[in-house]
């Protein structure tokens, strides 16, 4: 009965998290269409981006295919308004996008309504996105890495202060602006804060984010056959090709795929649930599939996937060893099945959904993450893990339909 107790609790709160604001009001950036925020009320009342991506993939499965696409509308307005989608509907996020997941809520929509007309202009809007991480987070290196809008940053040393209390730990630095520069990308990957780059995230390309760009060339190519535009189709499949070789001669590491340090021309030191992403975007061969899979013990625990391996950090990160995330949890799983690794896909899914089942009958809710070693939410964390349906819920929703087949 707790799975049925879960869905239906889910079901039912969904539609405590909708809400609409189509007028500025203070922080808050007013969005043309209803929208989904992750909590019912207290923390996060705004929509996040690559949160809602996640979120989405439960309200198709829950019935509410409406609220998906009214998300992916408003997010389209945002990118239209804003050249780039922000990390959520309020002023001072302004500062930093968020891992690019709107290609692929778009494809969504498309699959569920088949709506050309309406692809033909979320097409042009992507583009659009596209060039915001092809001319404001490309490198040298000939791939992406997260960054920072400093344009609207105004007060680096409040930023400083902040984030060394969060991490307990005061972060040596030449400039307040150095700092801002590579740990608000933290916040840009999603990832806030995290050990992966050793304090040097702008010196940086990204397993995850060039694998999230990839899908995103494979979906234009996608579109661009849909709406019968021959030469758009061959030059998105060319980037897309291009991407890939890069990413396989740049991050591959021998035995999985790492964020790579351009600047100093070394790897990282921590191995964690982005070299997953390769594999979730269909980038690896059968070789280095087989070889990253090889190397899931390091990250797999009793209640699902750790952010990252256990590893010596000063600081005290949240996207870390040994917190486990919903997103991480659902591209692991997608990974996995790409490359025919069904049995270890369904162990985690069945770890994801007994974590999260186990928690609802524990405190009656769900929650934005927990502990793989006990399943709680006694998370290593500068805050401690909040109620939370958003991710959460859709991820337990996907990796419960997987499990049934």
């Amino acid at each position: 009965m707790t799975s049925d107790s879960v869905k239906e609790y889910i079901r039912e709160n969904f539609k405590k998290c909708v809400r609409f604001s189509p007028d500025d009001d203070g922080t808050l950036i007013g969005l043309p269409y209803p929208y989904i925020v992750p909590s019912p009320d207290g923390h996060f009342q705004e929509m996040y981006y690559w949160d809602t991506f996640f979120t989405c993939k439960g309200l198709y499965l829950s019935g509410y295919a409406d609220i998906a696409k009214n998300c992916t509308d408003d997010m389209l307005y945002l990118v239209e308004k804003y050249g780039f989608m922000p990390n959520g509907n309020r002023t001072y996020y302004l500062g930093q996008s968020q891992p690019p997941f709107l290609s692929m809520m778009v494809r969504d929509v498309y699959e569920k309504y088949g709506d050309t007309n309406w692809l033909k202009k979320a097409y042009e809007t992507l583009k659009k996105e596209y060039n915001f991480w092809q001319t404001k987070r490309i490198t040298p290196a000939g791939l992406n890495r997260f960054g920072v809008n400093m344009e609207y940053i105004d007060d680096c040393e409040k930023h400083y202060n902040s984030i060394c209390k969060r991490l307990n730990f005061k972060v040596e630095c030449k400039s307040y602006e150095e700092f801002a520069k590579n740990f608000l990308s933290d916040c840009e990957s999603g990832w806030d804060f995290n050990p992966r780059c050793n304090m040097k995230q702008s010196e940086y390309v990204f397993a995850d984010l060039n694998s999230n760009l990839y899908i995103y060339e494979k979906n234009f190519e996608h579109f661009a056959n849909v709406l019968k535009m021959s030469e758009e189709k061959n030059a998105w499949r060319e980037k897309a090709e291009k991407r890939k070789n890069l990413m396989n001669k740049i991050l591959w590491n021998k035995t999985a795929y790492y964020d790579f340090n351009f600047v100093q021309n070394s790897f990282s030191q921590v191995f964690s649930a982005a070299s997953f992403y390769p594999l979730w975007a269909k980038i690896a061969d059968g070789e280095r599939a087989r070889l990253t899979v090889e190397r899931l013990s390091e990250i797999e625990f009793e209640h699902g996937i750790s952010a990252c391996a256990k590893n010596v950090s000063p600081c005290v990160y949240q996207w870390d060893y040994p917190n486990g995330w919903a997103p991480l949890n659902y591209i692991v799983i997608c990974a996995l099945d790409n490359y025919g690794y069904k049995s270890d896909a369904v162990r985690i899914a069945q770890k994801y959904t007994s974590a999260v089942e186990k928690l609802f009958e524990k405190t009656g809710t769900l929650w934005e993450k927990y502990n793989v070693l006990t399943g709680d939410t006694d998370t290593k964390s500068d805050y401690e893990s909040r109620v939370m349906l958003g991710w959460t819920a859709g991820v337990y929703l996907f990796a419960e339909k997987y499990l049934r087949g």
